[in-house]
């Protein structure tokens, strides 16, 4: 048996090869979902991607929508996808690439990436950015329980009760307007540096908004892996109070057992974002507790 035994015979009739091999891809992703190297008779190595349960098969269904429509030097080579019973998307493997280290070149990269994706056409079906998405409505989560944000630790409750009605008024609907295509989950493990520039992938959160919500969301992961803070003064303050009232959202939320290294990773990304915000806004810096 190996992981993608349910979905080997439909792989080998797209890829016109037999499978003489299959390995597990671990070290990037935060979901269950299977991520596999495949080895090919004829010489060729393929990553592919199958789901483990159904919230994982409709994220995979949504990316899948989104490859077969979108193009650009941003994207992976896609060889083959299958909308059946159990979903799978097979793509290009890439051995190396992956940061971190960040260098201010491979920094660049992704910036040119990002820039074309947000130059990109619009692929057909692509969803707007709404009011309700959960990357919109953080703080409001945090307003109807403050006490899960407060228990990161990111603030005391005295500077959230002071400056929640502020952050609530700059991170209305009017932050997302933009006709761009989004990616909006740039990270390490999602970014691979290749001789063409950069390229993203798992696009199952793809929208269409305001093309600075991805350098946004970007960044504090960046800056854990640099040490650097976040420091855009270009960026509209709203968009820094939004990606901060997203993990502040989600970050006291309880562990998932299915993707345990989510909630720390959101603390640890609301520890970068909250005092960003608070900067870019002019508001007294947030006291961790």
């Amino acid at each position: 048996m190996t992981e993608l035994d349910d979905v080997l015979p439909e792989i080998e009739e797209t890829l016109g090869s037999t499978v003489v091999a299959v390995a597990p891809v671990t070290g990037g992703g935060y979901t269950p979902a299977r991520r596999c190297r495949v080895d090919l008779a004829d010489g060729r190595r393929a990553f592919v991607k199958a789901p483990s349960d159904t919230l994982t098969a409709t994220w995979l269904r949504q990316e899948l929508g989104f490859y077969a429509t979108a193009k650009g030097d941003f994207l992976p080579a896609v060889w083959g996808m299958g909308q059946g019973t159990v979903p799978w998307l097979a793509l290009e493997f890439l051995p190396s690439g992956w940061p971190p280290p960040w260098t201010p070149e491979s920094v660049a990269e992704v910036r040119a990436a990002l820039d074309a994706l947000h130059e990109a056409p619009v692929p057909d079906g692509l969803p707007r950015l709404s009011d309700d998405s959960p990357f919109v409505t953080g703080w409001r989560r945090v307003a109807e329980a403050p006490e899960r944000f407060l228990s990161t630790g990111a603030c005391d409750e005295a500077w959230l009760t002071r400056h929640l009605d502020t952050l609530l008024d700059v991170t209305g609907p009017q932050v997302l307007a933009g006709s761009s295509v989004l990616h909006l989950d740039v990270r390490s493990d999602n970014t691979c540096l290749t001789d063409r520039g950069a390229v993203l992938v798992d696009w199952n959160l793809a929208a269409v908004g305001n093309p600075q919500l991805d350098l946004a969301f970007w960044l504090p992961s960046l800056a854990l892996e640099t040490g650097v803070p976040p420091a855009e003064p270009g960026l509209d303050p709203g968009v820094v109070a939004m990606v901060a009232g997203f993990f502040a959202g989600f970050a006291g939320e309880p562990d998932i057992p299915t993707a345990p290294r989510v909630r720390p990773f959101q603390r640890a990304q609301l520890r970068v974002a909250l005092p960003w915000a608070a900067r870019a806004l002019g508001l007294p810096e947030p006291h961790p507790r």
